[in-house]
């Protein structure tokens, strides 16, 4: 089976970056979510980002055209039903996930591979909700896709070895690498990256450092290009709360367990860049430590 026609459900920032990449290498691409506003956002923001790469001579101006005419939106997530590969992107929570997917099957092709960009959900247990279980994998690009060069491929329980190396190839014609991972609580990347942001996170709040001294000693000290409290902000302080708590239940281990203060911002709404205020205040001129 050749894939040609994709199908990326979210238009948020992973979502959007999935179907910016996935269009640039030459794939058909139907996006959907369930706001008309968030996919005229995702095309808006592609086409500024693909300018971004004509400016730096990434891609010629002809690319550009071409990618933005491979590029497709809808609010009927039905219309996904007969695209080849389907990526869900939606937010980090598995009862929502779960019943894109049941909402999704009855209008799937046969062939239809499913995958799901969770960060750390189980996969087993997301493809057991479908009627495909040999036919679902874990597909998790890295933020801002079109800059991060990994994609972690997950299998499941049930995943069978034509899906996988169907994948493979995609990751390959997109031009990142893939990394396999065992379908384990936040699979490689989160498992290692959240604790060390959930430890930088009880280091502030047990007073060892302040905001900026911890991202500071991080960069400097380990030659980190962001700080972890800089990178909490960037990736969500709900996404890396949601990781924590997948880490927490799944290996019944309490050094997963939360930062307090971690639950505090969350609970604020202060999640970072994209509500303006997380470890680091956004709303003015540049980013000013909340503590």
């Amino acid at each position: 089976m050749a894939i040609q026609s994709v199908g990326v459900i979210g238009a948020g920032q992973m979502g959007n970056g999935i179907a910016h990449v996935f269009a640039v290498a030459g794939f058909d691409v139907l996006l959907t979510d369930i706001s008309q506003d968030a996919l005229d956002k995702a095309i808006s923001l592609i086409d500024r980002n693909l300018e971004r790469q004509v400016s730096r001579d990434k891609i010629s101006a002809e690319d550009k055209k071409a990618t933005m005419g491979r590029l497709r939106t809808t609010l009927k997530l039905s219309d996904l039903g007969q695209t080849d590969l389907v990526i869900e992107a939606a937010t980090e929570r598995e009862t929502v996930k779960q019943a894109i997917f049941e909402d999704l099957v009855p209008h799937l092709k046969p062939e239809t591979i499913l995958t799901s960009n969770t960060s750390s959900i189980s996969i087993t247990r997301l493809a057991s909700r479908t009627d495909r279980p040999e036919k679902f994998m874990g597909f998790h690009f890295m933020n801002p896709v079109p800059v991060m060069q990994l994609v972690e491929l997950i299998r499941g329980i049930a995943t069978d070895e034509a899906t996988y190396s169907l994948l493979l190839d995609v990751v390959n014609k997109l031009g990142k690498t893939a990394a396999s991972a065992e379908d384990f609580p936040a699979f490689i990347v989160n498992r290692i990256l959240m604790p060390m942001i959930n430890e930088a996170v009880y280091t502030l709040y047990e007073g060892v450092g302040s905001v900026r001294s911890i991202d500071s000693a991080m960069k400097l000290g380990t030659n980190h290009p962001m700080g972890p409290l800089e990178l909490a902000d960037f990736i969500g302080l709900d996404t890396c709360l949601a990781i924590m708590n997948v880490l927490h239940d799944g290996l019944a281990d309490t050094k997963y367990r939360p930062c307090p203060l971690l639950t505090k911002y969350v609970e604020a709404g202060w999640l970072g860049r994209k509500t303006g205020r997380g470890f680091y205040d956004y709303r003015g001129e540049t980013p000013v430590p909340t503590r």
